[in-house]
């Protein structure tokens, strides 16, 4: 029993970011976007709605993880056109598949602020690993609220084929796509 007390106490001084703290993604300060080759040109496109958030463990940052949500359906490539083809069923189907959704399963240092974010991306009904390169920024205090901060520029590339995302028929599309984007999350 007394050993129980000292641990019950012994939790009680340890700091509270050693346990991690949980930051949701500021969507008015983060991007999710993509490019791919058409052609002689590269089309780029952006998702619009998506939420997510981190557990930060400030102590051993290698225990931190991310989950994301990113609506089909927001996608945009500056083309309404080209926006409703890709949420058709020979592409994304946002019918069917509305979510993409990503869950870490590593976070591993590279050098300085440099990280490789590993996790399971599940899209048009297809699970897979990817990794993310990841710059961590922060955490920081927010100058006005005075509340913590923590950003991700990332990057990556993954293969449409390999969660069978679209048929482009006669257009020469790539199969592969770059991911890129910021994210801003806070308490």
């Amino acid at each position: 029993m007394r050993a129980y007390r000292f641990l019950f106490m012994a939790l009680l001084f340890v700091p509270l970011g050693a346990f991690g703290e949980t930051y949701k993604i500021d969507t008015a300060h983060s991007r999710i976007a993509f490019s791919l080759h058409q052609f002689v040109s590269t089309v780029r496109g952006d998702f619009h709605r998506f939420s997510g958030t981190i557990e930060v463990d400030l102590e051993h940052p290698e225990r931190s993880s991310v989950t994301a949500r990113i609506s089909v359906a927001s996608i945009d490539t500056k083309n309404d056109m080209r926006n409703g083809h890709l949420q058709g069923e020979g592409w994304f189907d946002a019918g069917k598949y509305p979510t993409l959704a990503f869950k870490s399963t590593s976070f591993t240092k590279v050098d300085g602020k440099n990280y490789k974010l590993t996790g399971d991306l599940t899209l048009h009904g297809v699970t897979k690993p990817v990794t993310l390169n990841v710059v961590m920024n922060g955490p920081v205090e927010h100058p006005f609220n005075k509340k913590p901060l923590v950003g991700f520029k990332f990057t990556g590339k993954i293969n449409r084929a390999d969660f069978t995302v679209g048929k482009s028929g006669n257009v020469p599309v790539s199969e592969e796509v770059t991911l890129n984007g910021n994210a801003e999350f806070n308490k």
